[in-house]
């Protein structure tokens, strides 16, 4: 589906996630189109921006017409070199362990869990490959049983950074604390209102109120779900010099490494959330009434 807004012409990916946004320079964003394009982030999710020609300040500059940026923890608590508002992205053949392989969303061992994503990526496998796929988080909750729904509204979930270090190899001396946070397995998104999904492999631990099996049995489910429903997805082929922002607090994404012993190459910067998660209160007796 095609969409004129007054200043851009959008064209939806799916039906429930995701568009392109063409003929907008993000590097010259005036009041105006800054109000339709939150418009259609609202609506869309993930917004992709091709052929954008950015520098480093322009990139941030761009991010934060959505709010202040979000210091990544690996700069400001590890000591790792380079600038802390960026998230490098440098995937090629001496690469062990690809970033973003497994279906998440960022920084949720944050106490505050970051807004939104800006990924722009400058350098493309010349074969191919690279793509990345989204899943939208309250069709996530929606497409489960109400059963399962019901349950999941009275849960907590432990959200550790240490987890997903371990899988990078990464062991922080004593010295370095790594943030970990409690949050809602169902979380009320701030603006919509909708329910929305909010555990993720990389960095979920634990569901607080399960035992040990039913809690990694439950995980083990929630993730499977997520995985194979490919109704909640959208796909992302990038090219040189798109930028793509999306919802970190309804969208989880995957990024796909099939380009091996190729590279790619981008920068990503994320923006600050208002207040921690807050668990989503269904007060529609037949609980069907949030899904549209």
């Amino acid at each position: 589906m095609i969409d004129k807004y007054q200043h851009f012409t959008l064209e939806s990916l799916t039906p429930k996630l995701g568009a392109e946004v063409h003929g907008v320079d993000l590097a010259r964003v005036s009041a105006d189109l800054f109000a339709e394009l939150a418009d259609a982030f609202h609506r869309h999710l993930v917004l992709v921006f091709r052929d954008q020609e950015l520098t480093r300040a322009e990139h941030k500059r761009f991010a934060r017409l959505f709010g202040p940026l979000q210091l990544h923890p690996a700069k400001t608590r590890l000591g790792m070199p380079g600038d802390p508002e960026i998230f490098d992205i440098k995937i090629n053949a001496d690469t062990q362990v690809a970033n973003g392989e497994d279906w998440h969303t960022d920084l949720s061992c944050e106490p505050v869990p970051p807004k939104a994503s800006a990924l722009y990526i400058t350098q493309v496998p010349p074969s191919g490959g690279g793509d990345t796929l989204f899943a939208n988080m309250q069709e996530a909750y929606a497409t489960l049983s109400r059963p399962v729904r019901d349950m999941l509204l009275k849960l907590t979930a432990y959200h550790s950074g240490y987890k997903d270090l371990r899988a990078y190899g990464v062991v922080p001396s004593l010295e370095q604390i790594y943030p970990c946070a409690n949050h809602p397995v169902v979380i009320a998104h701030p603006e919509s209102g909708k329910p929305v999904l909010f555990v993720n492999e990389p960095f979920t631990e634990k569901i607080n109120e399960l035992t040990a099996k039913e809690s990694a049995a439950m995980l083990e489910m929630l993730y499977r779900h997520i995985q194979i429903n490919t109704r909640l997805h959208c796909r992302v082929r990038w090219a040189r010099n798109t930028l793509v922002l999306w919802d970190n607090r309804a969208v989880h994404h995957h990024a796909i490494w099939d380009y091996y012993p190729e590279s790619r190459q981008g920068e990503r910067v994320t923006i600050q959330n208002d207040a921690p998660p807050k668990a989503f209160i269904n007060n529609h007796g037949d609980g069907e009434l949030w899904r549209r």
